[in-house]
């Protein structure tokens, strides 16, 4: 498949799946793995949802971005090896992130070890 099929793919899903998920108010403060936290945060219903194609990229496959309020939310990152997932980041970060020239760069210096998602 293209790669221009495959976003539009990828936007749909978050799209209906944002649709037809929970409120923001309703996600849960506690998981109890983070593969559960993700489906949860996939299948919400939030004020931002955004993507950003990293093609680009060496090793980043994938960024994402959950918000309920447009000041901070969840950033999920997908690289070769595995997914991390963030909580509480600035949406301006967020905006950092999808504008640079370098995404591993900007995730090293700006988000990596910076806003943690912990399980409770």
């Amino acid at each position: 498949m293209s790669k221009l099929f495959n976003v539009f793919l990828l936007n749909l899903t978050l799209f209906l799946a944002a649709c037809n998920g929970i409120d923001c108010d309703q996600l849960p403060n506690k998981y109890i793995n983070y593969h559960e936290a993700v489906n949860k945060i996939k299948t919400t219903k939030f004020k931002i949802i955004e993507s950003v194609n990293t093609s680009k990229s060496s090793w980043i496959r994938g960024g994402e971005f959950y918000s309920c309020d447009g000041i901070t939310g969840f950033f999920i990152l997908k690289t070769d090896k595995q997914l991390y997932l963030y909580s509480e980041m600035p949406f301006k970060v967020w905006q950092g992130f999808k504008n640079s020239e370098s995404f591993g760069s900007y995730y090293n210096y700006n988000i990596k070890h910076k806003y943690p998602f912990y399980l409770n």
